[in-house]
């Protein structure tokens, strides 16, 4: 029984160390994007 408990939470560790790595690099392609585009430019219409 330990060993079914010992089992099923590495599997979670696995599970939520890579929704975190997934998170971090969406994070980084959005950061890039926002670099290579520019982000955003207010144009004062006076």
């Amino acid at each position: 029984m330990e060993q079914n408990i010992e089992y099923a939470l590495e599997i979670m560790g696995m599970g939520m160390l890579s929704i975190f790595t997934v998170i971090v690099v969406l994070l980084l392609i959005i950061v890039l994007l926002a670099k290579v585009t520019g982000g955003k430019k207010k144009v004062n219409e006076e």
